[in-house]
């Protein structure tokens, strides 16, 4: 065996894990968002960058808001999941460089005293977080349906400001019934990995 994490928490993790569709009415509580972020804020960003910011839509009024910015097919499901968090990028995530990188406090101008190096690093490491969370909904014996047919600039008019840019919308909770789409298939290794 080549890795050594439990089979069944790679199951858990990856194998058997799947973007749900459906979902129980059961909650997702606050503390297992808590728990699923203390344990995924560990996963590596460039400069330890923490860009990513996560907003809980749980209000009734707040749901009607979201789902209005929603793709047609993405409608019901967001309309009826315990939970949905928008995962944004802060654009202003420099300012706690000093905090997160002190060893180098100077990161903070000397790379990203520019908007656009500073959005172009936002997306890519809060994408990278994004990942993370979905792991770690997963960690935490729940299901993601992670999904960008959404109108962005709605949802950041709405919900963020200028300084944040939505990455996607996330469903969480436990499977409901015929929650899963068939498995769709995924490259092979050789398909992938090449050695120079």
């Amino acid at each position: 065996m080549s890795l050594v994490l439990d089979p069944a928490a790679q199951d858990l993790l990856f194998r058997e894990a799947r973007t749900a569709n459906t979902f129980t009415d059961e909650p997702v509580t606050d503390e297992q968002v808590q728990a699923i972020y203390d344990l995924v804020k560990y996963g590596p960003t460039a400069f330890n960058q923490s860009p990513l910011r996560i907003t809980l839509v749980r209000s009734p009024e707040a749901r009607e808001r979201l789902v209005r910015h929603m793709a047609e097919g993405n409608r019901p499901k967001t309309a009826t999941a315990p939970l949905v968090a928008i995962l944004s990028a802060d654009n202003e995530f420099h300012e706690e460089l000093p905090q997160l990188f002190p060893h180098f406090p100077q990161a903070k101008d000397a790379f990203f005293s520019e908007r656009v190096v500073r959005e172009n690093a936002a997306a890519m490491n809060a994408t990278l977080q994004a990942g993370y969370f979905l792991i770690g909904v997963r960690a935490a014996g729940l299901a993601a349906g992670p999904m960008t047919g959404f109108d962005f600039e709605g949802v950041r008019k709405e919900f963020l400001d200028d300084d944040h840019t939505p990455l996607m919308i996330v469903n969480i909770g436990k499977p409901g019934p015929d929650a899963w789409f068939p498995r769709s298939p995924r490259l092979a290794y050789d398909q992938v990995v090449t050695t120079v």
